[in-house]
């Protein structure tokens, strides 16, 4: 039998935000993390895609000065990321109901995010869904 110990890494990055975070809003505003844009490169805009067989969302980083790219803006102190994308809703009529987040985001070979709609839920997080669950009933 073959053992093969490998060390996992402690560094600055709180485990919960090690990992890739995506989610999307009804306004289409889409949302990474600070790792997730990192491991993209960090680039200066996306090219944001549409796969409409399997309804799936595709950020492909870009320079800034190409035709049809998007800058990403900062949200927080903690370094995410916003790329407006309500444009790719309303072309192809795409809603959605909460903010969604993407469980099984990916970054391709050729570095592009892929986020499946398919697979995406009502994100737990969302302030609508911390609204509905402390609404305060009239006395």
């Amino acid at each position: 039998m073959s053992v093969e110990w490998n060390l996992v890494p402690k560094d600055d990055i709180r485990a919960q935000w090690a990992g890739l975070y995506v989610t999307i809003n009804p306004i289409g505003s889409i949302v990474m993390n600070r790792v997730t844009y990192e491991r993209l490169g960090a680039p200066a805009a996306f090219h944001i895609m549409f796969d409409k067989v399997n309804s799936r969302i595709g950020l492909k980083p870009t320079a800034l000065s190409m035709k049809h790219a998007y800058r990403p803006c900062t949200q927080g102190r903690r370094g995410a990321k916003v790329v407006q994308a309500n444009r790719l809703l309303k072309e192809y009529g795409i809603k959605i109901p909460d903010t969604l987040e993407f469980h099984d985001v990916e970054i391709d070979p050729d570095g592009m995010l892929i986020a499946d709609l398919r697979t995406a839920r009502v994100s737990s997080k969302a302030h609508s869904q911390r609204r509905k669950n402390t609404d305060l009933k009239p006395a």
